[in-house]
């Protein structure tokens, strides 16, 4: 049976949601599952706003089915190509098959690679380009690599509504409740919506910065996301989010200090710093161990915060791998304009210290401070002042961040 919800007076969500999937693009954990977001508007022509995954293929057939209810479906808009919104496309057309579809150049090419039969149905469209559908007149806007090459959206000229494709998601299936506002988005979803941008979108700020330009000049009164919740009110909250994280630019004053610990010293020392930040009055703090902590979260709190502190032990010689790996998703994923400390140890040759200067030196805009930590097996009191001055210049940079 059909599971929609209604957004507009002629427009559907017709997606469906997903807790059986672990991983999202089969790395990120996703503990309260997903939604794939799909809009079916019944003007005097149809029209559907991508599909979903084939995971929930059968649902989300039902759905288009009952609210068409006997209309021919007239046209298919793809605003992206990616598997978990168009993997679906093939049996749109094997049974609707007058439906027309409408794409970008790229997303016309992605098409033929993904292997749908497409050949004389695909008509496209480029920025500007407009289209009526009855009552509702859209444009076509690009917007690549938000997060692939091919993606658009599409601005309903009528009523204001964005069709944003992965742009404006989030993590998390909607459960029923279909709006923002039917949420404590701050409480329950913003570290998913982070979490989402950071590590799907995070990369590509350039990019996005491109696309709310653009999006500044017109009047959007409703956003329709391929992943969570549609906004229809409050949209600022969204979209100031968005401008930070396109800027790099931290939300908040703290500091995330990641470890990686063998067998505890490490990790004991992580701890002494975070307790000596509290009694400087530093307690906006997070500490993770890289070895059992999602990669994912890690980046999330590391665009949110305004301090970073890398502690590892030495590993044959190089940086403990989780660490280093860490390093390396910081770097793919433009992680930049932070402030840096580091805190190294090692039993002989200690060098993780000077080679995790190195990985964030590589990366844009980060500053490093000159106070650090080195231990020798472990911390002892000679550490104590070294440990001092570090969480004394941590409390002193972090109060004076702007």
């Amino acid at each position: 049976m059909e599971c929609v919800r209604k957004v507009t007076d002629d427009l559907y969500w017709v997606g469906a949601n997903d807790h059986r999937l672990a991983l999202f693009e089969n790395i990120h954990p996703i503990p309260f599952g997903i939604s794939y977001n799909s809009y079916l508007l019944l003007d005097e022509k149809t029209v559907l706003f991508d599909t979903a995954d084939w995971s929930v293929g059968r649902q989300f057939l039902e759905n288009v089915e009952a609210v068409l209810d006997g209309r021919p479906l007239d046209y298919l808009v793809i605003d992206h190509m990616e598997p978990d919104h168009a993997a679906a496309v093939g049996e749109i057309l094997l049974r609707w098959p007058e439906a027309r579809i409408l794409a970008s150049p790229k997303a016309a090419v992605f098409l033929r690679q993904f292997g749908f039969c497409a050949e004389g149905r695909a008509d496209v469209v480029r920025e500007g380009d407009k289209r009526s559908f009855g009552k509702h007149d859209v444009t076509f806007i690009g917007a690549p690599m938000v997060h692939w090459p091919e993606v658009m959206v599409t601005y309903d000229l009528t009523d204001g509504i964005l069709f944003s494709a992965d742009a404006f998601g989030t993590f998390r299936a909607l459960d029923g409740k279909l709006f923002a506002d039917e949420v404590d988005f701050g409480r329950d979803w913003m570290d998913e919506a982070r979490r989402y941008y950071t590590n799907i979108v995070g990369k590509y700020g350039a990019q996005v910065q491109t696309l709310l330009k653009k999006l500044a000049s017109l009047d959007v009164r409703m956003i329709c996301p391929l992943h969570g919740p549609v906004w229809r009110k409050n949209l600022g909250v969204f979209l100031e989010k968005y401008g930070k994280w396109s800027r790099y630019e931290p939300e908040e004053k703290g500091v995330v200090i990641v470890y990686a610990s063998m067998y505890g010293n490490t990790e004991s020392a992580a701890q002494i710093l975070a307790a000596k930040l509290a009694e400087r009055g530093v307690t906006n703090t997070r500490v993770y161990d890289v070895s059992g902590t999602h990669v994912s979260y890690l980046i999330a709190d590391v665009f949110r915060y305004s301090h970073l502190v890398l502690a590892s032990v030495t590993y044959n010689l190089g940086i403990f791998p989780p660490m280093l790996a860490f390093a390396e998703d910081m770097k793919a994923l433009n992680v930049q304009n932070r402030t840096c400390a580091v805190m190294e140890n090692g039993s002989w040759a200690c060098r993780s210290g000077a080679l995790i200067r190195g990985a964030l030196g590589g990366m844009k805009k980060m500053r490093i401070l000159p106070q650090s930590v080195s231990l020798v097996s472990r911390m002892g009191r000679k550490n104590v002042p070294e440990m001092d001055a570090l969480a004394d210049a941590l409390a002193a940079d972090v109060g004076s961040a702007g």
